[in-house]
């Protein structure tokens, strides 16, 4: 349907996104701008959620980072791929951008407020505070719950798909004030110097680290609950997690020293935590890479053990909530379109986007796309070989026996044959952006 008919009339297609979150907001911008009637459902703060402190739409809860800008990178090719395609989201994290690096590391109050105030003021769409407790039975629809739907929904979405939800869990990091960390031990600088800086970095002694390692081993843990599939995102795992897979699992991953000597050093740390700035004003900083399920006073306990947060002050201790996704290779085509209900698309970690970008990529896919089955376009599925591509043909064409989220990877695009891994990645990126551009020329122009 181009315009529908009533009483006589010409009317838009009307649109429902549920869901205020990176996806939902995408999704619902994307239509709009087209010239549908948006009705965007949040339901908070009807309802709340065990990770969102705000009512704001887009709120950032695991971490203030979209990770690299480089298109060397993963995530740095897909924003690449998204701003080509004028994503509303990467353009205001961009404006709200902190100094991190070669990250695009964003104050979370100011991107959140920016989303909020232009989605609230955009021409054809609607706010609407409510809990949406079913799939909703509408012409058209973008379902983007996120990882905390809730139980109502899940119960009804689990209906709706002909199988019980899958579940995992996924884990926050604790956030500590700037005025309590030692200036005279931590030290400024990114990983080999690159990017403009913003990170601080506690470096670990052999023994610092040794104490560290068994002091997390040791520490009382929040009982997982409400469901029997205890598994964890591997990109996500908990430190605990880690800790105990290995006595250097942690050094090797998210503390690992390299490019990152201290400067006052003659050798180099034989671990190294990070420290992200988590505002503009830099007064607030997170431990990158430490998300946790200890209990409070064992996170105030261990994590004063790392060089420089002897006094730390919290201001976010880490925790560990529920997330929710459909089994989408079995559920949705390739265009993020339900197989079972034409016009009921999914976005997001509920669609099996892992990551913030994913989430906007996969929100900007399924908002363009409503407005195409609306319009009655052929739907738009992304080549192959570009990163939006590749995510969603992963999202919707992956045949492993146990699906789950996934961020964006050079893992999901067809190989390039040639030596060497930082110029194999230049090359697809290369590709990618090549192809994308043609893409964009020739079908999604017509958008």
């Amino acid at each position: 349907m181009s315009e529908v008919q009533a009483s006589g009339k010409s009317m838009k297609p009307e649109l429902h996104v549920v869901g205020g979150g990176l996806a939902g907001a995408e999704a619902a911008w994307q239509a709009a701008r087209r010239g549908m009637l948006v009705t965007l459902h949040e339901m908070r703060p009807v309802v709340r959620t065990p990770a969102h402190r705000s009512c704001m739409l887009a709120e950032l809860v695991c971490s203030n980072s979209f990770k690299s800008m480089e298109t060397t990178a993963g995530a740095g090719l897909l924003k690449a791929e998204l701003k080509a395609l004028g994503s509303f989201l990467i353009e205001a994290a961009e404006e709200a951008r902190v100094p991190a690096g070669l990250s695009l590391t964003v104050d979370r109050s100011v991107f959140a407020e920016t989303v909020t105030e232009r989605l609230e003021s955009c021409p054809g769409l609607t706010l609407v505070r409510e809990e949406v407790r079913e799939v909703p039975d509408r012409p058209l629809c973008v379902l983007a719950t996120g990882p905390l739907t809730s139980a109502s929904l899940s119960s009804s979405l689990a209906k709706f798909v002909g199988k019980e939800n899958l579940f995992f869990y996924d884990a926050l990091s604790p956030i500590v004030s700037a005025e309590s960390i030692d200036t005279a031990v931590v030290y400024p600088g990114s990983r080999y110097g690159k990017g403009e800086g913003g990170f601080l970095n506690c470096p670990f002694t052999e023994e610092q680290y040794r104490r560290f390692r068994e002091a997390i081993l040791g520490a009382r843990v929040v009982e997982l609950q409400d469901v029997d599939n205890k598994c964890f995102f591997e990109g996500c795992l908990p430190l605990e997690e880690l800790a105990a897979r290995g006595y250097q699992t942690l050094a090797f991953g998210p503390l690992k020293p390299v490019g990152l000597t201290p400067p006052t050093w003659d050798r180099r740390a034989f671990a190294v935590l990070q420290l992200r700035p988590e505002n503009r004003e830099n007064t607030m900083y997170g431990l990158v890479g430490c998300q946790t399920r200890m209990t409070q006073p064992e996170q105030r306990r261990v994590f004063r053990m790392v060089p420089g947060l002897e006094n730390a002050r919290f201001l976010r201790y880490g925790a560990v909530h529920r997330n929710t996704y459909v089994d989408s290779p079995r559920v949705l085509n390739s265009a993020l379109m339900a197989t079972k209900r034409p016009g009921l698309f999914l976005a997001g970690q509920l669609a099996g986007g892992e990551g913030y970008t994913e989430a906007v990529a996969t929100g900007l896919l399924a908002g363009v796309n409503a407005w195409r089955h609306a319009s009655g376009r052929e739907l738009l599925v992304p080549p192959k070989v570009t990163a939006l591509g590749g995510l969603v043909r992963y999202i919707c064409g992956d045949e492993s026996r146990h699906f789950a989220p996934m961020n964006f990877n050079f893992g999901l695009l067809p190989k390039v044959n040639v030596k060497g891994a930082r110029r194999r990645k230049e090359l697809l990126a290369e590709r990618a952006l090549d192809a994308l551009a043609s893409w964009k020329r020739t079908e999604w122009d017509e958008a």
